[in-house]
Order: C-alpha cells, then sequence, then structure tokens
C-alpha cells in the first residue's frame, strides 16, 4: 500500500513534445527501503501503461511509460500539516513562489514560515529559508505589476519590522530594517520602484527606490483610503491623493506629491471636511461624503474638476452608497435609502457623475467575511453593458439581466431541457433560473460565477429553477450568448476554471469529502471527459491556476487527511492540443438580446472556436466586427420616469427648467426631453433626433431656494476661528445675482454675483454667542433669504460646583455651577444626584433641588461647550435640621492663605479638632467648612444626633455648650470674640434663630499654619513670626452686627503657647465637604485671537 502521507506533485514532461496525449499526472516520493515500493496508478489512461517504484537513497521514485514516452519524477517539496498557504506568485517565465506559515494555536501566532520556489511551473520546488534568514517569520508576499521579476516580501510584526526584496524573480534576497512596521503596500501602475507603505499606526510611507529607503508622507491617514494618480488626469505622476486628519481633528481630503508632502505643501482639492473612510479616487472621477445634521451628502469631481454636489431623485435620501463601475465614462452605483435594510438600489449617471437615473430596485445585498457589504450585482466580462443582479420581490429574490447598463431588465430563461434531456415546465414570470452572484472570497476556488474577458458571451453559474433563488437545491448552469439561453451541465456545485483564453473549462466538485476526479470540456460545457487526478480521494482546498492561461497548467492542492501534509497535484494539458487554431476552427457568434440584434446601439459579430476543435487559441483568437444600426430609445434622464404607457415624463417633484440655472440670460442651454443616450452606447443615427436635448435660450429667474451652510455642516464654531460659509441657490441666474451676507455681529459683505463665493466666505467671531447669520440674494425679478444661527463658543478651561455644606432634608436647595471662562457662550449643563442614571439638562448654571434622604448626598455638574465637556462633584450633608454659626478670622491669615483646596481642608481639620477637644461634642456632630477666597471665612455646624428622638435637643444643647462654655472657655486662651446672632436652621425655632456670630482672631492658629504649609507653597517663604507693636481690633467679615461687644487680643494668652498646645492636640477625625476639584485660580475671559 502507498502510504498516507505520499505526496501528489506535478510530473516533469520533458518528453511533452514527442507525447501528444492524455495530460499525465505524477506520484510523489515516499520514504522506503528496497524492495518495499509499489506503485499504483494516479488515472485510467487508454493504452499501455507502465509504472515502475524504484528505491533510490532510500526514497521511492516513479516512471511512467506509456506507449513508448518516459517520465520521471523529481524530489518535491514538503509542506507541514499546519502550515497554511498564504501567498502564491506565477511568473510568465515559469517561476512559482508559494509562502506557507505555521500558526501555534497555543500561542496564539504564527511561528514559523517557508517559502518555496519553482522555476518549471511547480514541477520541482526548492525551499528558500536559508536565503531569507532561516529564523526570518514572513508575513506577505508581493510581485511588482509592472515588473514581475521584482518580488517583496515582509516580515511578521509581531516579531521584527523588515522587507526583503530581490530583482531576479525570488531567486536571492537583501533585507532591509525598517523604522516602522508596514500593514498593506499600493504599488504604482506605471512606475516599477515606487510604492507607498501603510503603517499599523495610521502613517503613511513612500519609496522611489523598491522599499529600500522610505519617507514619512502623513500621520493620521485613513484604512485603505489613499490612491495613486490616474495617467492622463493627474498633472504629476508621482501624485498621491489621501484620507487624512488634520490638525483640527476633522478628516480631509488631501493631496501631495510623495517627495514634497509637507504640511506646506498639501492641498485640499475640497475645502470642507469630509466624513471617515468616503474618499474614492477611481478612473476619471473622485467621489466624497459629507454628512450633516444626520444627512448624507455626496460630491463627485470629474476628470479633476471642482467638486458638484451629486444629484439624486428628490426623496431617495441615501443611508449609504457604494462605487459599482466607472467605466466608460458613466458611474453606476448601489444606494440604500431610508427605507431600507438588506437591498439597495441601483442608480446609472450622466457622463459627469452628477445626474442619477434609477436603474433596478431593491438589489439584495449580504456581509462578507469581513464584514463589507457585498451586493448581488455581477457584470459580465467580455461584453460591455450586459449585468445581472438578484432583486428583492414580494420577498422572494429573483435574477434579472440588462443588456443596455439598467434600463431595462429581464427574467432569466430557464433551460428547456434537464441533464437527462427531459423538458422542463418553467413559465415566466412564474418561473425562471436564479443565479447566486457573489464572487469568490478565496482566490483559490472559481466563485458562484465566472466569465473572461478573452471569452465573451461564456458565462458559468451556480444556481436553481423556480419561483425563487434558493441556497440548498442548486446546480451548474453555462451560458454560451451573453445569457439569452442557459443549459445545465451539473446537478451540484462545481468550481470551474478558465484554461487557454477560455477555450477550455475545467470543472471540479466543490464538496467538503475527499474527491478524485476532474472534468474537462473543449465545446463550452456541452460535453465533458472525465479524469481521475489521484489514486487516494483527497480533500481539496483549492486550485492554482496560471494568470497567463496560455501555459495550460494547473495545481490542485489540499490533504489526504485532516493531519496530513500538504499535497500538491500539477496538471499539464498542453498535450490535449494538437496544434494552434487556423480559420478553418472558427465560426461566427452574433451578440442579441432576445433575438434583437442592436446591444447598446451596435451589432456585435464574434469568432469563437468550432465545439470540438481541441486547438490551442492563443492570446488574439478573439475578433469582433461591429456595425451602426438605428439607434433605440435610449435611457431616461435625470428627474424623469417611465409611465404605463412607456412615455418618459417628469416625476412630480421635478422642473425641467431648474437645470438652467447655470445658465445666463443671453446664452443657451440644452433642454432634456425626458431620454439621454446611454453614455457606452455607441448609435450613431434611428431615432437620434427625436430623443436628443432641445437647444434653447437661458431664461431669466428670480432667485429661489437660497441655502447657507457652514463647510463643515457644524453650527458650532469657536471663538477666535475662521467659520466657513457656503451659499447655495437652487435657481436664478448666478452671474447677474447680487449676494449678501451679515454675519450678526455688526459685519457684513456683499459679492455683484456668485463667483467670489463658489469657495466658501470665510469670517472670524471675536466674542462668544448665538449670532443669527444672514444670507440675501436679490437680481432684477427677485430676491430670497436664508438664515442660520451660529453658536461662537469659546472653550470652557474649569467648573466650580458652589452647593450649601449642609441641607435640610426636603426642602429647595439652590445649587451653582461656575464656570471660567466666565464668558464661554452658550453651554449645557448636565446634573446628577445620588446614584441617578439620568440627568436633570439645564441651559442655566444654577438649578434647584430637594433632596429627601439623609445622609451624605453626591452632587455632579457635567458643563458642555462646543467639542469640550468637564464636570465638578461635591458632596452635601442633608439632615432634619442642624445649627451653624459663621467664623471669621484675622487678616494675618489671609496674608498666608494660598487659596486651595488642601490648604481649606487642613485648616478646616484644626479649628475641628480643636473644638472637639474643649467642648466634647462627638467628632461626627461636627463640621467645619471654609469658603473659598478672601478674607478667610468658615462655617460651623453642630449635626444632630443619629438618635432621632434626641438630636433635636442635642444639637441645641451642643452648640449652646460651644457658645457659652466650651468654645468661650477655649477663646479664653487665645481668641478675640465677637457676639452676633447665629442661624438656626429649625422652623420651629425662628424666633430665637438668630443667636450669636464669632469672630475671631487666631493668631496663633496662623503661626501653625505658616508652619505646617510653607513648604507646600512654593511661592511662599515666610517665618512663622508674629510680631505685636499695637493691639488690633478685629470687625467680622460676615454679617457682623455694629454694635456687638468686643473683646481685645491682650486679654488672651500668648499665641505661641497656643500653637504649642494646639500641636499636641488629640486627632479626632474630620468630615470633608469640599471637593479635590475645587479651585480659585484666575483664568481670564476668553478674548479674540
Amino acid at each position: 500500500m502507498v502510504s498516507q502521507n505520499i505526496l501528489l506533485e506535478g510530473f516533469d514532461v520533458s518528453s511533452a513534445e514527442l507525447c501528444q496525449t492524455q495530460p499525465m499526472i505524477q506520484l510523489g516520493i515516499q520514504p522506503c527501503l528496497s524492495g518495499s515500493c509499489l506503485c499504483l496508478s494516479p488515472m485510467v489512461f487508454p493504452g499501455q501503461l507502465s509504472l515502475l517504484w524504484q528505491c533510490v537513497g532510500g526514497k521511492c521514485f516513479c516512471s511512467f511509460s506509456w506507449e513508448g514516452c518516459v517520465f520521471r519524477l523529481s524530489d518535491p517539496p514538503w509542506f507541514s500539516d499546519s502550515q497554511t498557504l498564504t501567498g502564491v506568485v506565477f511568473i510568465e517565465s515559469g517561476v512559482i513562489l508559494i509562502l506557507t506559515k505555521l500558526y501555534d494555536f497555543n500561542l496564539g501566532s504564527v511561528t514559523e514560515s517557508s517559502l518555496w520556489r519553482s522555476t518549471d511551473y511547480g514541477t520541482t520546488y526548492e525551499k528558500l529559508n536559508d536565503k531569507v534568514g532561516l529564523k526570518t517569520v514572513l508575513s506577505y508576499l508581493y510581485v511588482s505589476p509592472t515588473n514581475k521579476r521584482k518580488i517583496m516580501l515582509l516580515s511578521d510584526p509581531e516579531i521584527e519590522s523588515s522587507i526583503l526584496i530581490s530583482s531576479d524573480e525570488g531567486a536571492t534576497y537583501q533585507k532591509y530594517r525598517l523604522n516602522f512596521y508596514i500593514q498593506s503596500l499600493l504599488f504604482h501602475p506605471k512606475q516599477e520602484e515606487w510604492i507607498l507603505a501603510y503603517s499599523l499606526d495610521q502613517k503613511l510611507y513612500s519609496s522611489m527606490d523598491f522599499g529600500r529607503k522610505w519617507q514619512l508622507m502623513h500621520e493620521r491617514v485613513t484604512p485603505n483610503r489613499f490612491y495613486w494618480s490616474v495617467a492622463g488626469l493627474d498633472k504629476e505622476p508621482d501624485l498621491v491623493h489621501m484620507e487624512a486628519r488634520t490638525a483640527d481633528g476633522h478628516t480631509h481630503y488631501l493631496t501631495c506629491r510623495i517627495q514634497e508632502c509637507s504640511e506646506t505643501k498639501r492641498s485640499g482639492p475640497f475645502s470642507r471636511s469630509i466624513d471617515v473612510s468616503s474618499l474614492v479616487v477611481q478612473d476619471e472621477y473622485i467621489f466624497i461624503q459629507v454628512t450633516t445634521g444626520g444627512r448624507a451628502t455626496y460630491y463627485v469631481s470629474y476628470r479633476r474638476e471642482p467638486f458638484a454636489q451629486i444629484k439624486l431623485p428628490k426623496y431617495s435620501l441615501p443611508k449609504d452608497m457604494h462605487i459599482i463601475s466607472t467605466d466608460e465614462n458613466q458611474v453606476f452605483a448601489a444606494v440604500q435609502e431610508w427605507n431600507q435594510n438588506d437591498t439597495y438600489n441601483l442608480y446609472i449617471s450622466d457622463t459627469r457623475g452628477v445626474y442619477f437615473t434609477l436603474a433596478l430596485e431593491n438589489v439584495k445585498s449580504s456581509r462578507g467575511l469581513e464584514g463589507n457589504i457585498v451586493i448581488d450585482l455581477y457584470e459580465v466580462a467580455g461584453i460591455k453593458g450586459i449585468f445581472l443582479a438578484n432583486r428583492k420581490v414580494d420577498d422572494q429574490i429573483k435574477t434579472f439581466i440588462t443588456y443596455n447598463k439598467g434600463r431595462d431588465w429581464r427574467l432569466l430563461q430557464a433551460p428547456s431541457t434537464d441533464l437527462r434531456g427531459d423538458p422542463v415546465l418553467c413559465q415566466l414570470p412564474f418561473c425562471s433560473l436564479h443565479l447566486r452572484l457573489q464572487l469568490s472570497e478565496n482566490p483559490y476556488t472559481s466563485g458562484s460565477i465566472s466569465s473572461k474577458e478573452t471569452a465573451p458571451g461564456l458565462l458559468v453559474a451556480t444556481g436553481n429553477i423556480g419561483s425563487e433563488l434558493s441556497y440548498t437545491e442548486v446546480g451548474m448552469f453555462i451560458s454560451s450568448d451573453g445569457g439569452n439561453s442557459w443549459r445545465q451541465i451539473f446537478e451540484e456545485e462545481y468550481n470551474v476554471w478558465f484554461l487557454d483564453w477560455g477555450g477550455a473549462l475545467v470543472a471540479m466538485k466543490h464538496t467538503s469529502v475527499p474527491i478524485r476526479h476532474m472534468w474537462v470540456s473543449f465545446d463550452e460545457g456541452r460535453s465533458w471527459t472525465k479524469y481521475s487526478f489521484t489514486s487516494t480521494p483527497l480533500f481539496v482546498d483549492g486550485s492554482l491556476v496560471d494568470p497567463g492561461i496560455e501555459t495550460q497548467i494547473m495545481t490542485v492542492f489540499g490533504h489526504f487527511s485532516l493531519r496530513s501534509e500538504w499535497q500538491l497535484v500539477k496538471v499539464d494539458y498542453k498535450s490535449l492540443f494538437s496544434r494552434r487554431c487556423t480559420k478553418d476552427d472558427y465560426q461566427t457568434w452574433h451578440l442579441h438580446n432576445q433575438g434583437e440584434p442592436c446591444v447598446m446601439g451596435e451589432r456585435k459579430i464574434y469568432k469563437k472556436r468550432k465545439p470540438g476543435a481541441q486547438c490551442s487559441l492563443g492570446r488574439d483568437y478573439s475578433q469582433t466586427v461591429v456595425s451602426e444600426p438605428l439607434c433605440d430609445s435610449g435611457d431616461f434622464d435625470y428627474g424623469y420616469e417611465r409611465h404605463s404607457n412607456n412615455q418618459c415624463i417628469p416625476a412630480f417633484w421635478f422642473s425641467p427648467s431648474s437645470l438652467s440655472k447655470d445658465c445666463n440670460v443671453g446664452q443657451n442651454y440644452w433642454n432634456s426631453t425626458g431620454y439621454r443616450r446611454i453614455v457606452s452606447n455607441n448609435c450613431t443615427d434611428g431615432l437620434r433626433e427625436k430623443y436628443m436635448a432641445k437647444m434653447e435660450k437661458c431664461p431669466g429667474k428670480a432667485p429661489r431656494g437660497l441655502h447657507i451652510l457652514t463647510s463643515d455642516g457644524k453650527l458650532v464654531m469657536e471663538q477666535g476661528h475662521n467659520a466657513t460659509f457656503i451659499i447655495l441657490m437652487e435657481e436664478g441666474d448666478l452671474q447677474r445675482t447680487n449676494i449678501q451676507l451679515d454675519f450678526g455681529d455688526g459685519i457684513a459683505v456683499s459679492y455683484a454675483n456668485f463667483s467670489p463665493v463658489e469657495d466658501g466666505i470665510r469670517h472670524v467671531y471675536k466674542s462668544a454667542g448665538i449670532f443669527q447669520v444672514t444670507a440675501y440674494a436679490e437680481n432684477s425679478l427677485g430676491s430670497d433669504t436664508a438664515v442660520l444661527f451660529l453658536h461662537v463658543v469659546c472653550p470652557v478651561e474649569h467648573v466650580h460646583l458652589s452647593v450649601p455644606f449642609v441641607a435640610i432634608r426636603n426642602k429647595d436647595v439652590n445649587i451653582t455651577a461656575v464656570v471660567w471662562p466666565s464668558q464661554a457662550g452658550t453651554l449645557t449643563y448636565f446634573w446628577w444626584f445620588g446614584n441617578s442614571t439620568k440627568p436633570l439638562i439645564t441651559l442655566e448654571s444654577s438649578i434647584s433641588y430637594t433632596f429627601t434622604v439623609e445622609g451624605m448626598n453626591t452632587v455632579t455638574v457635567q458643563v458642555a461647550g462646543g467639542n469640550t465637556l468637564i464636570q465638578d462633584t461635591k458632596e452635601i450633608a442633608v439632615h432634619e435640621y442642624f445649627q451653624s454659626q459663621l467664623l471669621s478670622f484675622s487678616p494675618n491669615l489671609d496674608y498666608h492663605n494660598p487659596d486651595i483646596p488642601e490648604w481649606r481642608q487642613d485648616v478646616g481639620k484644626v479649628i475641628k479638632r480643636a473644638l472637639a477637644q474643649v467642648t466634647g461634642i462627638p467628632d461626627e456632630q461636627i463640621l467645619v467648612a471654609l469658603f473659598p477666597g478672601l478674607p478667610t471665612s468658615a462655617e460651623l455646624f453642630i449635626l444632630p444626633h443619629k438618635n432621632t428622638t434626641e438630636r433635636r435637643k442635642s444639637s441645641e444643647a451642643d452648640l449652646e455648650q460651644v457658645r457659652k462654655e466650651g468654645f468661650m472657655e477655649y477663646l479664653f486662651l487665645s481668641y478675640l470674640l465677637t457676639i452676633t446672632p447665629l442661624v438656626d436652621s429649625s422652623s420651629s425655632h425662628s424666633s430665637s434663630a438668630m443667636l450669636m456670630l464669632l469672630s475671631v482672631v487666631f493668631v496663633g492658629l496662623a503661626v501653625f499654619l505658616i508652619y505646617k504649609f510653607k513648604r507646600k507653597i512654593p511661592w511662599i517663604n515666610i517665618y512663622a513670626q508674629v510680631q505685636h507693636d499695637k493691639e488690633q481690633e478685629m470687625i467680622g467679615s460676615v454679617s457682623q452686627s455694629e454694635n456687638a461687644p468686643k473683646i481685645t487680643l491682650s486679654e488672651f494668652t500668648d499665641p505661641e503657647e497656643l500653637m504649642d498646645k494646639e500641636l499636641d492636640t488629640r486627632v479626632m477625625g474630620s468630615i470633608s465637604t469640599i471637593a479635590n476639584s475645587e479651585s480659585t485660580k484666575e483664568i481670564p475671559n476668553c478674548t479674540s485671537v
């Protein structure tokens, strides 16, 4: 028995010229002992076939001897079972490069890679790991599109950042280290040395020497949104189009040359910011998207002209747009509208890509493997104007075809017979043929539908017959006449590849079970020949088909089992083509649309090889003869719709005269009849006069539909920055209409016509506020006005939440947010109380709130202004009632007050500690809160006991003890006392609420604070000494009574003695109610720039 790990490999047909026979497939080699080799036939051959195994050097070699032709195997490569095929490069000289990687599932990364090279179309391979570095792990393989001798390899960015360059078809390599990690490369379409590299950190680099040296172009480029210049359209061949974020944080469309891409050298062809991932540069067109107020607007530049807004039908309201095709100076686009979720509408444009008309509604869409949108639309290769689309009709998916680029669509006619020749009962429109139109995302499979430029009219697709598309009951169908008629070729799904420029078809069953056969057809699928390509069934993973096709070589790869190594089977079909085709091997074929010979305005006649002629076609076999018959009616113009009588009339929302707004009095314009010739339609006669646009004189019109908007679509602008206003007008003579723009801040500008304002009008606001911006347009026939309200803001820098330290339960509390700078413009305030998850939102900086729960309650405010959002948080002690006393201090303390939260908290702790020591009041019932600012002042709160039955009596007694006994005794040591009224929060004691106000001069405390905090305040360097040149008289700073008795400093203990005692005071804890975010640092008002 041949062991499971035997490698199926291509064969060396050195004698193929002598043996013009069936395709040959060779068996590979296996380890062996002398006499233990066994050779099995890889396929069933007609004629005499002899196979001979020989054990040479411990390996089995198999030789074929068939009717005098001998074939000999060479040593093939071996691939590890866990390595994945990640890159294949074919070079016309016969070189094939294969890159494989080993993924370690335990480590979650690639740990090894192997590079293989063949110089004989895959007959033998050489492992090149020693030439690229045995420890080098490769990630990607690139070949220059303009010079396939040049190869570039990228290392795995998780291990190192380097590239390897080859200029001899991958035979030798030079390694270059990089200081960035490459994510993708983009080669220039003309210059083989020019490359763009996109890094993992969204930077774009350029190289002009095939990657040996790199230069940074931009640091914030959107992935996959950079493009090379287009020859014939861009002036400089090294120009790069890119979508990038600029310093203002917005996304812009930028252009620059690869060696001159500094910030001053970059240009912005579109003055406004654009949506992220919206830039598309394709052929003659450039597309961008701008979203304003939740609605997307699309713009197009044709042949690098100024951008124009794309005009879809008025009520299309697009959510998404994809460019399908830009062939032949016309745009085919798929648009998802406001009422669609899994379908898109197809639109076709005029030459400039500005005006779009509906081509087909409700085309099916789906998500690809990478989350990308996939539209079920397929453009047939080789013939312009033929498209297939899967459309949703009454919740059923049906396949339609068009021959005139979307003007007319019809269902596909099902085959008349099945594979067994029995008639198929399928009548339009109730039954038709439906096809799966997805292209393969796997480059090694053919996909569900395929066609070739070199095989016009030939289509192969997976589908079913019935009332709708099915994904379970499928078969394979083929058309030889461009989709007019179809034949079934298989009852299951197959991969079908084109060989010999479409002269041969190779089919292999698409299945998850191992197979051993393939089928070949030389008559466009009418008959198939079955071949075995392996003696042991193979799990086929894909097929590598030489893109040159002329070599008639393909390589099948797969596994014998899930754990076996890679198996390669090379199939060379040269021997099947006995000669080159001559003129006698061709026949003519007329392209038609259900019998109508005029397709896209011309009659096309193709030459195709006669069925059964096994001759090689070559590159130039297809010849097309074109005649010019009469025209048909063409497509519908923008704003027009087809009605039941097949007449073209304006839509209800469309005024045909509106298209003349760019036309000035005295000039002429082309007035549409509702029809337009399809751009790629080549008709030159017939009904042209009836349907072509008529030339008319431009009418004079009053301004109508005046609009004003900002360049970025936003209604908020920072003070001191440029505000750019765009003025648009739907109707009116642009050259004879005066424009006036009033900015709302006392400044206005006027223009004689629209020419100076096309790129926008710029203005800088010097103050914050809400400004009414008014645009006024006037000509001799009338006028129009548009208004915009612009919010100009100054970025807020700081917010301080001003709250009372203690509040009474179930009574309103006033809370204020103080914002710096004070003139910040329109602000929005978000208020959170306690554990609430939904904020209260106001435009005022103050709010009144009632707390219902006793204890510590959290208040948070967020302030939003422009693009800035800041917040502050405070805590409020909420109780049923409380007692409070206002305190003021000596100006000496003000001199040492840095006015920061930490200082106020520590001073409050000192006072609280002293009070608790001398009065015996529990620490948790005392709250001392110092106020921000100068002069230094504070408020003393005596909170109630937790025992609700005793807390009112205790609170009053405690405060009385502080006032008459404890605090007086303490003050006898060091304080100056002034008696003033005290506030009682209890409503029942309103008559006795006015008690006394204490005005304290605490010089010893000031000395202590200076000693304690002088190292924390770097800008203060003061010794802790107090001079008493004369006695001072202090007056309380908060609501102090003029008639209150005063006590002088000489009656108290020396301050230094008090300081020593205070340092020995036992710390009993504190309650802090001033948040760390407090600051009274002076912030200047926002001024003009």
